[in-house]
């Protein structure tokens, strides 16, 4: 399951034996040894009741969470998910307030937190995911996370600007849509597959290979990107094409973060050590960054052809 989330496509999530090899994974899998290997301990040269009470004891106590077997556990990562998040919401409210003029009203806006933070947040993102195979940098992750809070309330305030409401649907809708995918997962009712995934990598490639077109039809003025939204704003029975594609692409990023808690789950199957917790709440973060994005853009179209 490899083909979704770039964040995910590491062998922390993907090969149980691989964890050994990363900092603190040997240190993890020792800190609870194979029960083969316990069981052999007690009953060599007879029963040893000294290590038959220290083993009954470690039963009978509160299950070890991830701070005292280094590993990556579900409670953690929802921990380190929910304080990325955090950094996001304070500087997405430092984006606002910049773009919209600063604390004193102004009659200008300004594009810099949208495109500072959208610049930084894509090479953090880059660093992160191609470093991350030797060793993940929490420091980077948070940084990241700040970036993109700018990013996010620099295009927020400039569309609650043109259509006054609009981010509130939108978050609302983002929520929804998480808490919805989330539930499906968590009651079993929803998994990913090897087809599903092969049809959302061709569907990727083919909404990424149609964006960089739009934009380039957008940047040279081509008369067929008609409209605020290029292509997106032509439309097609009546229907504007972004419209369709913004549903499309919704359902694609719902089933994204389907692929990422899977991931999540097979790295806690795994063993995968601790540190990999910041690395699945950074993908996460990606993934409904993403949607939320979507969801923004359909309400907008929406809106505009009223």
């Amino acid at each position: 399951m490899a083909l979704n989330n770039p964040a995910f496509n590491n062998p922390a999530f993907q090969d149980p034996r691989a964890v050994q090899s990363y900092p603190g994974g040997a240190r993890a899998a020792s800190l609870t040894p194979p029960p083969a290997a316990a069981a052999g301990s007690a009953s060599r040269g007879g029963v040893d009741l000294a290590a038959q009470a220290q083993l009954e004891g470690a039963f009978a106590g509160p299950p070890a969470g991830s701070v005292e077997t280094g590993r990556m556990t579900i409670e953690d990562t929802v921990v380190k998910t929910v304080s990325l998040f955090a950094i996001l919401l304070v500087t997405a409210a430092v984006g606002w307030v910049w773009t919209l003029g600063g604390l004193v009203p102004t009659d200008s806006v300004s594009a810099l937190p949208m495109v500072v933070g959208g610049l930084a947040g894509f090479v953090l993102a880059m660093v992160i995911i191609f470093t991350s195979r030797k060793k993940v940098r929490p420091a980077l992750i948070f940084a990241y996370a700040a970036a993109e809070g700018l990013f996010v309330g620099g295009i927020s305030a400039f569309f609650e600007m043109m259509y006054p409401g609009i981010v509130f649907q939108a978050t609302l809708a983002t929520l929804v849509v998480v808490g919805v995918t989330l539930a499906l997962f968590a009651s079993g009712k929803i998994r990913a597959s090897a087809r599903a995934t092969k049809i959302f990598l061709i569907a990727m490639v083919g909404y990424l290979v149609f964006s960089l077109v739009n934009v380039g039809l957008m940047l040279f003025n081509v008369p067929l990107a008609g409209g605020a939204f290029g292509l997106r704003s032509v439309e097609v029975f009546g229907i504007p094409l972004g419209l369709i594609i913004g549903v499309l692409v919704v359902i694609m990023a719902a089933y994204s973060l389907v692929l990422d808690f899977d991931q999540v789950q097979q790295g806690v199957r795994n063993g995968a050590p601790r540190q990999y917790g910041w690395l699945s709440a950074f993908g996460i973060m990606v993934t409904v960054v993403w949607l939320y994005i979507e969801i923004l853009r359909i309400l907008a179209i929406l809106r505009g052809s009223e």
